[in-house]
């Protein structure tokens, strides 16, 4: 460290050990169990318990300022703060673009444009202030505030990016892992090459983003499912949560044990890489090129395919015709219950005129249907089948998922009744 960069350090603040821990193989592979637990923790708080998927975002915003807070507080780097924070971080991350999709409407591509403009933003000002982007130097509060701000970002960034591409392909949950893994394990042959160890890093930092949500839906997704539509292991979305947490916890305790990824100890117990390269890293930068160009004409490619997308507006109907009640007799009561409970609120929101109070309740239901599909779907796929065309009735009338405008109160009210008819 130069002399004008110890000024600016002691300027910064104060000088702390590493605070973020050395890359080796447990490091990408505790990031992508916390990616994917942070999809499908979030999916259960916000679909399951029913509290809506700006509640949610509130919530764990409210959770990432305390937990921020406490690791900013530490001097070195502690494997459990680090971590829960990485995985309060993914959430949070999630549901922003996860609002701006599903209640402002934002197509993905503009989010993707949006969180990549904003990431190299704050890539930019780091630079800028630090003259640095690379991890193993966050050693001042200044530094650690631009790493958790970039990883915010990144996970904003990598949410939008692979659900965009979902849309893109129509690729079922287990063919898209291939897309991200295959990424990752080309820029890792890159870095061995000898590309920039910085870029590399924040690429691949991005790609675990869509990798470990793509792993979680495969895991969650029902196997039972509509003709032409993808399916998974039907694990669910709390059981998957349970055993990323479970894994994440074990790691974590191992880590803190042995201390193998303080940057500390890593660097007294291995020799030091070599340099860097200019010509490979130019080489490698132009290999950073083709890959990005082969991924487009890959994505261009599978787009064109026949494949599954969503259902035509007019096929909202259901061909199956079920009594009052019939269709959900063989699911759990307290499921239904749940559900009622929010289609009544709707209905009595619209009655007396609170427009979005009734939007939000029916996006809640939307929500708590989507996530019971896995347990509710296997129980009996016709009543299933049934119900989720008449929720796709509701949801239209309210502008949901449908690139209609909300239809007249009255309407909503009809399709509602309707809805509360059948599960009674």
């Amino acid at each position: 460290m130069t002399t004008t960069s110890e000024a600016r350090t002691h300027r910064s603040g104060r000088l702390m050990l590493n605070k973020v821990p050395e890359v080796t193989v447990w490091f990408w592979v505790i990031k992508i169990l916390c990616t994917t637990v942070g999809e499908s923790f979030a999916d259960w708080i916000n679909m399951k318990l029913g509290v809506g998927l700006v509640s949610t975002a509130w919530i764990f915003t409210a959770v990432f300022v305390v937990v921020l807070a406490v690791q900013l507080r530490l001097k070195r780097y502690v494997p459990f703060p680090y971590w829960l924070t990485v995985v309060v971080v993914s959430v949070t991350g999630t549901l922003y673009t996860d609002i701006l999709t599903d209640q402002l409407n934002v197509p993905l591509w503009i989010s993707t444009v949006v969180f990549s403009v904003l990431l190299a933003v704050v890539f930019g000002a780091w630079w800028l202030r630090e003259r640095t982007l690379s991890i193993h130097s966050v050693n001042t509060l200044p530094r650690e505030s631009f790493y958790w701000l970039t990883v915010l970002v990144t996970f904003a960034l990598g949410t939008a990016t692979g659900d965009w591409t979902l849309e893109l392909t129509g690729w079922s949950p287990g063919v898209s892992v291939l897309l991200p893994l295959g990424l990752i394990a080309a820029i890792t042959l890159l870095w061995k090459f000898g590309a920039n160890p910085v870029l590399s890093f924040w690429l691949a930092y991005i790609l675990t983003r869509p990798l470990g949500a793509n792993i979680g839906d495969w895991l969650a997704s029902p196997k039972v499912a509509a003709p032409g539509e993808p399916t998974g292991l039907a694990m669910g979305t709390f059981t998957t949560s349970l055993i990323f947490l479970g894994l994440i916890l074990a790691t974590v305790v191992y880590l803190t044990v042995t201390r193998s990824d303080v940057t500390e100890t890593y660097d007294a117990t291995h020799t030091p890489g070599t340099t860097s390269d200019p010509r490979r890293e130019r080489v490698a930068l132009a290999g950073f090129g083709l890959l990005a160009v082969a991924t487009v004409g890959l994505l261009v490619w599978a787009h064109g395919r026949p494949h599954v997308g969503p259902a035509p507006e007019t096929d909202a109907t259901s061909t199956v015709h079920l009594a009052p009640g019939q269709a959900v007799k063989k699911f759990p009561a307290k499921k239904v219950d749940a559900l009622r409970a929010l289609a009544t609120t709707s209905l009595k929101d619209a009655q007396s005129g609170n427009a979005s109070g009734a939007h939000a309740a029916a996006q809640s239901l939307r929500d708590l249907w989507d996530a019971d599909q896995a347990t509710l779907q296997p129980l009996d796929n016709t009543g299933w089948t049934f119900l989720d065309a008449q929720m796709d009735q509701v949801l239209k009338t309210f502008g949901i998922d449908h690139p209609n405008p909300p239809m007249p109160p009255a309407r909503q009210e009809a399709e509602l009744r309707t809805l509360l008819t059948d599960m009674r």
